[in-house]
């Protein structure tokens, strides 16, 4: 197990009802701005319900962030920041939202162009105005980390920025926000929170006992719950789910291991060039570069085999390969097609992903940098 560092001061509020400790923990005195996505939080009255927990406080609002949230969009909501002189933010919605006000708070006080943060990946952000999160949709884990994905739409360019200066300082976990969401974003959110755990794990052995039991369970339980939070308002499963979602990427299970992320890396980049849906962009890479990248991760893909699939029959190529259709197969099930030409892509589409990555700098991916353009080109073919 590698030497490491882990800090993470975002205070977790779980629980039924828990929007109404919003008032003891939301600054009594300055300008608050609630910054939400298309409108699902008016609609179902959860916004309503956050002003309601807010009595006295002055508020401002801005609605409109996007699935992908856009710096064109973020821009907008950093000038009202700016010229209304707010002093605190709240995000009410998924990790789309949370990761706009994550930029919003740093842009506000940026001395600079906003857009030198996505280009440095946040280190030349010194400051950030505090905000809180109301979390809607479990998947992204941005609810208790301190990274945000931003898309440029005029440039289809997606950009990750990380900051310790973006850490929410508290974050909002009622399961039951999520019973209005429809099941197509319940399924996303799973695979998302799958995916993460899979790129701080499935990488190579360091020794990491604890940390890979962690990952496991993680997987397992999103394995276990994933039919019936789907299908149902079972709150056990929500919550289970949720707290999953979470844990899968606030930097614990990423303590003293390597980890991969050239799944989300080419993800992100469909989804700024066809607007797919991240995780769908996730369950059509990932099996592929599995299946790539058996040999690299031979020891650790048989470990998933068997701790996670129970593989235990036939040679370690045929668990491994087992391995990876089990996961193909989860993918599936949950409604997440796993190729290009499911959503009508061709060759033309590898060569426009691959332009896009190396226009992104990202020409050497993976745990070990060794997934360069021509390999990436061979998983993107494979995934047709």
């Amino acid at each position: 197990m590698h030497n490491f560092e882990f800090f993470n001061p975002t205070k977790v509020i779980f629980g039924k009802g828990t929007i109404a400790k919003l008032d003891r923990n939301v600054p009594a005195d300055g300008k608050i701005m609630i910054l939400y996505g298309g409108g699902s939080a008016q609609r179902n009255g959860t916004l309503d319900e956050v002003k309601k927990a807010l009595p006295g406080r002055t508020l401002l609002e801005f609605g409109g962030i996007e699935p992908n949230p856009s710096f064109e969009t973020l821009m907008q909501a950093v000038e009202i920041v700016r010229r209304e002189q707010a002093t605190f933010l709240i995000a009410v919605g998924g990790g789309s939202v949370i990761d706009g006000v994550k930029f919003v708070a740093a842009a506000a006080p940026y001395s600079g162009d906003p857009w030198g943060i996505l280009q440095t990946y946040g280190k030349t952000v010194k400051e950030a105005l505090p905000f809180g999160t109301v979390l809607t949709l479990p998947a992204t884990g941005s609810e208790m980390n301190n990274g945000s994905v931003i898309s440029r739409k005029e440039q289809h360019l997606k950009l990750f920025f990380q900051s310790k200066k973006v850490f929410p300082v508290f974050s909002i976990l009622d399961p039951e926000k999520t019973y209005t969401l429809p099941k197509r974003q319940i399924a996303n959110g799973i695979v998302d929170a799958f995916v993460h755990v899979m790129e701080q794990y499935l990488t190579i052995p360091v020794g990491a006992r604890l940390q890979d039991r962690f990952a496991e369970s993680i997987l397992q339980t999103l394995i276990e719950v994933a039919p019936a939070a789907i299908n149902s308002h079972d709150y056990s499963n929500r919550a289970d789910f949720m707290w999953c979602a979470t844990m899968a990427l606030n930097g614990l299970i990423a303590s003293g291991v390597p980890e991969d992320w050239a799944t989300h890396m080419i993800g992100h980049e469909i989804t700024a060039l066809y607007g797919i849906d991240h995780a769908r962009t996730l369950a059509i890479v990932m099996p592929s570069l599995l299946n790539e990248r058996k040999d690299a991760k031979c020891k650790k893909l048989l470990q998933y085999a068997e701790r996670v699939w129970k593989l235990t029959e036939g040679s370690d190529e045929q668990r491994m390969d087992a391995a990876v259709a089990k996961t193909r197969e989860f993918f599936e099930e949950l409604g997440l097609k796993t190729h290009l030409s499911d959503y009508d892509l061709g060759l033309e589409a590898v060569d426009a992903i691959l332009a896009n990555l190396q226009k992104s700098g990202m020409s050497k991916l993976g745990e070990d940098g060794k997934i360069d353009p021509v390999m990436c080109r061979r998983i993107l073919e494979a995934a047709l």
